[in-house]
């Protein structure tokens, strides 16, 4: 399994690139990596894992997309940069994966353009697992497109229950509408219309209409289907009051002689929950929609983060992921046709 990797995406790269590699080399020894990004930067990196640098290709660019350009100018100006090489290995077949921390507009149009997106789908979406209090949910888009018409978030909904059914097994997923509210009539346009068309739909979808933000965690849908601006908004909220409730346990762990020794005896099991709390855990979303498979990592994620990205991809792989999603898209629709 060959994993192409922008080397120079992210707050913290490369370093929170090679050294997440090298994690995930430990558990998964088969992988090989093929590296893009400025060997001034990079080759110092390997040469402190060389067990990676064995296992690795790396191709020198000095042309980097920054945080802040915008997707017309990367698409322009970027055409040899480290993420436009990565995702070009894709397409020619060298890598089966590629995965970015880099800005994430220039990402998915980069993408959009080499890989071309599958039958019926306009837009590919940012699509995760999230945990829940019943288990994991589905959730996209998590923000490649800040701005969606009903349209868009039709067809997020199918391939939302498309991923559910290939990687949570879910045989009848449900699917929720992030609004503002759960009754019929509120929130804006868009959003009002695509719940017109779930519930108008001939496709067998199992659409249950508005959920609230309060749902997402609750596991009330097994879809949570947003545009990307509210679905990015409200990762963020969750993964921020994640880090909250940590620091106020921390706080109250640590507040006295008998809170300390609680601790030491509770220490197994805030250990899971910690774990299963941590942002970095849950790093790593497929663009669904695409001719490959394409992984964004959060920009601000650290070495452990980005390697659990990795782990994210190679099941991606493992399982086949694109294909058994073009299968299910078949299912809802023939021949792959989206039809409202």
């Amino acid at each position: 399994m060959k994993i192409a990797l922008d080397a120079m995406g992210g707050d913290n790269a490369p370093a929170s690139v090679i050294k997440g590699a090298d994690i995930a080399l430990v558990s998964y020894p088969q992988l090989e990596f093929i590296i893009f990004g400025d060997k001034e930067q990079v080759e110092p990196l390997l040469h402190k894992h060389p067990k990676l640098a064995k296992k690795s290709r790396f191709i020198h660019t000095d042309i980097i997309v920054a945080n802040e350009e915008k997707p017309s100018v990367a698409l322009r100006q970027g055409k040899n940069s480290s993420m436009a090489l990565a995702i070009d290995a894709v397409k020619r077949g060298d890598a089966d994966a590629v995965i970015s921390a880099g800005n994430t507009g220039a990402l998915m149009a980069m993408s959009k353009i080499a890989l071309r997106t599958l039958p019926g789908i306009d837009r590919p979406a940012i699509c995760s697992l999230f945990p829940t209090s019943k288990g994991q949910s589905v959730m996209l888009d998590l923000g490649a497109n800040p701005e969606c018409s009903a349209e868009n978030l039709f067809q997020f909904a199918v391939m939302g229950e498309a991923y559910a059914r290939a990687v949570l097994g879910k045989k009848d997923a449900s699917i929720g509408l992030l609004n503002i509210g759960s009754e019929a009539g509120k929130g804006i346009d868009s959003v009002r219309r695509a719940a017109d068309l779930l519930e108008d739909t001939h496709l067998p979808l199992n659409f249950k209409g508005f959920v609230e933000g309060n749902d997402i965690a609750m596991g009330t849908v097994d879809v949570v289907v947003a545009d990307g601006f509210s679905g990015n908004i409200a990762l963020k909220t969750a993964e921020g009051a994640g880090k909250l409730c940590a620091e106020y346990l921390k706080r109250g762990l640590t507040s006295s002689i008998m809170a300390r020794c609680g601790a030491v005896l509770a220490k197994p099991a805030l250990k899971s929950v910690f774990k299963k709390i941590d942002p970095r855990s849950h790093n790593g979303g497929m663009f669904v929609g695409l001719n490959g498979i394409v992984v964004k990592s959060h920009g601000g994620t650290d070495h452990i983060g980005f390697a659990n990205a990795i782990e994210v991809t190679v099941n991606l792989v493992k399982d086949k992921i694109n294909d058994r999603i073009i299968e299910e898209i078949g299912f809802v629709s023939e021949e792959g046709e989206l039809e409202y």
